[in-house]
């Protein structure tokens, strides 16, 4: 490895970091905004969702280079710090997909015919969005402590 790639690893790193924190918080803004199950929030719902996706996109440039230069060192010298990596991936996912089901149920809520029909789909939508932001947290809290443990 290059010091110019591990410069650029470092830096992608915090990037992937910062634009996790911001996925997280902003996926609790359409979470908020969608407690009303007539409540519109299209580009709320969007934005923290395309940001969530985002974050995923990072981390997903980032594994294999963390699986070749850091995981092993990880697992050797703090093992439990390498386990919580490996949830924080599996939160991620989570975050991301249940950030996409929300948005999908918010865009059809209107187009569902019936009242308690169309409510029960806008309330999946505000469900997804809250637990979503609740996994985007803990992951970005994982993150920051597999980040105090080992980092490129």
């Amino acid at each position: 490895m290059t010091p110019g790639t591990s410069v650029a690893l470092r830096v992608l790193e915090r990037i992937h970091g910062h634009v996790g924190w911001l996925a997280a918080l902003a996926l609790l803004h359409p979470a908020i905004l969608l407690r009303r199950p007539r409540r519109r929030a299209v580009l709320a719902a969007s934005l923290a969702t395309s940001l969530a996706t985002a974050a995923g996109a990072l981390g997903v440039t980032l594994y294999p280079p963390y699986r070749a230069q850091l995981k092993q060192r990880l697992f050797v010298t703090v093992p439990t710090v390498g386990w919580l990596f490996e949830r924080k991936e599996h939160l991620a996912v989570g975050a991301i997909a249940l950030a996409w089901i929300g948005l999908v149920a918010h865009l059809v809520a209107p187009r569902v015919p019936g009242g308690p029909a169309r409510d029960a789909v806008a309330r999946l939508a505000f469900h997804a969005y809250a637990l979503g932001a609740a996994m985007a947290l803990v992951t970005a809290i994982l993150g920051l402590v597999v980040s105090a443990h080992g980092t490129f």
